[in-house]
């Protein structure tokens, strides 16, 4: 390796240093928006939480507790499609799996209310 291209990946953030520490949800929340700041990926998000609260209220109807399984699968894998292939970015699940989870509800509400375009 040369000098330059050793200096170049000195200059570049690690994963770890580029992803920033939220001492509160408070804080976390503008960068969790900016991390779904596209508008299909929030979309996928919305039917994502929507058929996670609808899948644990069946549950809880109907007793068919086998419906928790697929609650995961179900908001995760929306969510992650619109990452993947749309928002072109991690989830911030992988880092910050609390505050994350907790992003969701809250942009589905505020969705739903309208402060976000859906």
């Amino acid at each position: 390796m040369t000098e330059t291209s050793a200096n170049k990946q000195d200059d570049q953030p690690s994963e770890a240093e580029a992803t920033p520490r939220f001492t509160s949800f408070r804080e976390f929340y503008p960068f969790y928006l900016n991390e779904h700041s596209n508008l299909t990926c929030r979309r996928l998000h919305f039917i994502g939480t929507a058929l996670v609260i609808g899948l644990l209220a069946a549950a809880l109807v109907t007793q068919k507790w086998i419906l928790l399984a697929v609650l995961p699968i179900a908001g995760y894998g929306f969510a992650w499609a619109g990452h993947f292939f749309f928002e072109h970015n991690r989830p911030a699940t992988f880092k910050n799996p609390f505050y994350s989870l907790w992003g969701d509800f809250v942009m589905f509400k505020d969705m739903l209310l309208g402060k976000i375009e859906r």
